[in-house]
């Protein structure tokens, strides 16, 4: 991706949190020079990976296929340091833009709309070895359970939402002539290095092209803290 989409997808994705009152954290607005400056005193934000996160799942078609989130609080499986067992994240869908189709190994999550159009999310069970399995899927919406289809797209208007068990293949898009949607996800510790499984191949992180110079810095382009 080149730079200046990646910074244009910042500054709608800013103005999409302000339109939906949701407010960042101060950090959120740091230039590349503030975190220049940043000492040890930000370690849980580059160690834990928080902040805006841009991706086009390699595909070079951000607004088919791709997603803007920004981590706001997240712990830390390979670090001990990093108490909390919970994640917190904002993520933002436009109209029809997919987020593949992938299931976590170890992380349960809550999706929910937390404001603008209508999110749309298929789900499947997986098979012992990771295909896509043609049996019933029991999902929680707002706490009521039902049994749905395998591949049954449901439909989550603002305030609702969807539990995603371990193992549970889901895709999601904001639908079509609703508008975006701001969706907040709850889950318990994340670690997108290792606990996606796609269920076909995808890229995570953009290689980027650099054109102009970044708004935000990325979770994973942090410098080191200058200093002990």
């Amino acid at each position: 991706m080149k730079r200046s989409e990646i910074n244009a997808i910042l500054r709608d994705a800013v103005d999409f949190c302000k339109e939906m009152n949701f407010r960042l954290p101060p950090w959120a607005y740091w230039s590349p020079e503030d975190w220049a400056r940043a000492g040890h005193e930000c370690d849980e934000i580059r160690d834990n990976m928080l902040g805006w996160d841009i991706t086009d799942y390699g595909h070079g078609r951000f607004r088919e296929i791709g997603l803007a989130l920004f981590t706001i609080r997240n712990g830390n499986l390979h670090n001990s340091k990093y108490k909390k067992p919970y994640a917190e994240k904002l993520l933002i869908s436009q109209e029809d833009q997919l987020s593949p189709n992938h299931f976590h190994w170890s992380k349960m999550e809550d999706i929910i709309n937390r404001g603008g159009g209508n999110l749309m999310v298929q789900v499947w069970n997986a098979t012992e070895d990771e295909e896509l399995a043609d049996t019933p899927v029991t999902v929680h919406l707002d706490g009521v359970e039902k049994t749905v289809p395998a591949a049954t797209v449901l439909r989550l208007t603002p305030g609702m939402s969807i539990t995603l068990p371990q193992r549970q293949y889901h895709a999601f898009w904001a639908e079509k002539g609703h508008g975006p949607v701001l969706i907040g996800e709850v889950s318990m510790t994340n670690d997108d290095n290792v606990d996606n499984r796609f269920y076909e191949k995808q890229g995570r992180f953009p290689t980027i092209e650099e054109d102009e110079t970044p708004l935000y810095l990325l979770c994973n382009e942090y410098p080191e803290a200058k200093g002990r």
